[in-house]
């Protein structure tokens, strides 16, 4: 068991040693993680690994705004940035995300 004083260092080894973000529907919290994983991956502080966002209902809307205003109005993140993520709605979905990121690399996770 591992505690921390301070969240973001939590955080931070939460993304360190991930092999890939399944991530659910959620509050606050879950669009922090989710938003510091992008983060660090988008600007070369960790590898590179698959983040799938499961339910396109629940996390279309914020994916159209990332899209339509980040991108597109703003110019506030780079075009692949949105290949960071990619939506599904089931398990099997998210799985085949999962080792499609890792054969591109000819890769396997370790679990």
């Amino acid at each position: 068991m591992l505690n921390f004083d301070y969240f973001f260092v939590r955080k931070v080894m939460f993304v360190k040693y991930a092999q890939g973000f399944i991530v659910l529907p959620g509050g606050f919290g879950t669009l922090d993680e989710l938003f510091e994983a992008m983060t660090l991956i988008q600007t070369n502080k960790t590898g590179k690994f698959p983040i799938v966002l499961v339910g396109k209902s629940f996390w279309g809307g914020l994916i159209h705004w990332i899209q339509e205003v980040l991108l597109e109005k703003e110019s506030n993140i780079s075009p692949e940035d949105m290949n960071l993520i990619k939506l599904v709605d089931t398990a099997d979905e998210a799985v085949e995300e999962i080792n499609r990121f890792y054969k591109k690399y000819m890769l396997t996770p370790n679990f």
